[in-house]
C-alpha cells in the first residue's frame, strides 16, 4: 500500500504546527521547511481547514495552527479524512472489472489487511510524532542520518 504525496505532505503540516504551537505558521514557511510544493501545501491547507484540522487566520499576520491538541489528532482518522480512497486491487472497488470476484478469497485477505494497518494508525496520535517539549525538530536529517531525506 502506498500512500498519497496529499497524506504525506498533511502528516509534515501537522507535524510542523504541532512542533510551533506558540504561533500562527505559513504555508510559504512550510513548504520552505520540507522543500516541498507551496501551491500543493496549500490545496492541503484548505482541505485540513475545512476538515476541523487546523484553524486559518486570513491576511497580514495570518496563518495557521492545530485545531485541537496533538494527543487528539488520531493518526488513523487523519490518514481516512485525507486519502482519496483505499481501493489496493480493482475488487476492493465495486468488482464489476473483476472475473474472479465471485470465487477469489483475495479480496478478503486484502481488505482485512487494510483494516489491521488503519486499526494500527487508530492507536498513534498527532503528539507522539513530535520532539520533546522545549525541542523544535529539525529541517533537515543529521548527515550521518541512514535514510535520505524525502522529496517529493
Amino acid at each position: 500500500m502506498r500512500l498519497t504525496t496529499m497524506t504525506d505532505y498533511a502528516l509534515r503540516l501537522l507535524i510542523y504546527l504541532g512542533s510551533h504551537p506558540e504561533r500562527l505558521c505559513t504555508t510559504a514557511e512550510i513548504a520552505q521547511a520540507y522543500e516541498i510544493s507551496e501551491a500543493h501545501l496549500t490545496k492541503i491547507t484548505h482541505q485540513l481547514g475545512l476538515g476541523g484540522w487546523i484553524t486559518t487566520v486570513r491576511g497580514k499576520g495570518g496563518g495557521m495552527r492545530l485545531a485541537h491538541e496533538p494527543s487528539a489528532i488520531n493518526l488513523g482518522a487523519l490518514v481516512r479524512a485525507v486519502e482519496p480512497d483505499f481501493m489496493l486491487v480493482e475488487c476492493l472497488g465495486d468488482g464489476s472489472d473483476c472475473r474472479l470476484t465471485q470465487r477469489c478469497r483475495l479480496t478478503r485477505i486484502f481488505k482485512e489487511a487494510l483494516a489491521a494497518f488503519l486499526g494500527e494508525l487508530d492507536q498513534h496520535t498527532l503528539a507522539e510524532l513530535l520532539p520533546p517539549p522545549g525541542r523544535k525538530l529539525p529541517l533537515r536529517p543529521p548527515p550521518d542520518f541512514p535514510i535520505r531525506a524525502l522529496k517529493a
